[in-house]
């Protein structure tokens, strides 16, 4: 379904990402986990394109997503949507509205000005904040929600544009473990009840093996790792992350009771 090949981003003489290449070939739920700097967000960023590449291809369903210009890159961005580890809402707004601008994409520019919204987008966005536990908020205005609940807010927004494809870039890097889990479980329910892509940067090794199908580690922009959370041993965490044998997973855990250690 996606294929990435030799995808190269380039900002003047420095690589963020170095000739990536992926092959996804069903609805599968993927962690890319690495250390800052690592390349993961450039990665997703071109997937969405919110960044150009420099070179390389990335093609779904054969068609070439690098090409897509105006209407068609919209509306490919609609299709592949995009949650932020800030969640990007409007504050001030209600959760409700929050949830609703995920139609934006889809509707005319008077509609949007005055944010006039079908009743049957706005009954189907109540409808997901349910299915996301948080219906009781709709009418509260987002900045008074707990930043789990402004995460799930912000995966409501992505299931209002219907995507095939959810990027999610370091969803639970601001959250406490408790909050952390429930917006992975979230994630994960979504992809299996869904049959939706997940592809979720993530900085903790526990998470990836948890909730994921796959996992592909990146270090200096390239890819050194791509296989199932059993593979993902200590030895090959130490290689993504470049660390010595003083490197501990515990110290990174977003479990509330730490996982023990796989040994290498």
């Amino acid at each position: 379904m996606l294929s990435i090949h030799k995808l190269t981003k380039a900002f003047g003489p420095n690589v963020a990402v170095d000739q990536a290449d992926i092959e996804i070939a069903n609805p599968a739920m993927v962690g890319i986990i690495g250390r800052s700097g690592a390349g993961k967000s450039t990665l997703l960023r071109m997937m969405n394109r919110l960044s150009d590449a420099t070179s390389g291809k990335i093609v779904y369903e054969g068609c070439d997503i690098t090409e897509l210009r105006g209407k068609d890159k919209r509306h490919w961005q609609s299709e592949c949507a995009m949650i932020f580890q800030q969640f990007n809402l409007v504050p001030r707004m209600d959760v409700v509205s929050n949830v609703l601008h995920g139609t934006l994409n889809q509707r005319s520019t008077v509609s949007t000005v005055f944010n006039l919204f079908p009743k049957a987008d706005i009954h189907r966005a109540i409808d997901i904040l349910e299915r996301l536990g948080i219906a009781e908020h709709g009418p509260k205005r987002a900045e008074a929600l707990s930043g789990g609940q402004q995460q799930r807010v912000a995966i409501a927004r992505a299931l209002m544009q219907d995507p095939k494809i959810i990027l999610a870039d370091e969803p639970i890097a601001s959250l406490d473990p408790m909050n952390a889990q429930v917006v992975m479980q979230s994630l994960r329910r979504i992809h299996e009840e869904d049959g939706r892509m997940v592809i979720a940067n993530l900085h903790t090794l526990d998470t990836a093996r948890r909730y994921c199908d796959r996992v592909i580690g990146m270090r200096d922009g390239r890819i050194v790792f791509d296989g199932t959370p059993e593979q993902l041993t200590t030895g090959a965490a130490r290689d993504i992350y470049g660390a010595d044998d003083s490197f501990s997973e515990a110290a990174t855990s977003t479990e509330i009771q730490a996982l023990d250690r796989i040994p290498a």
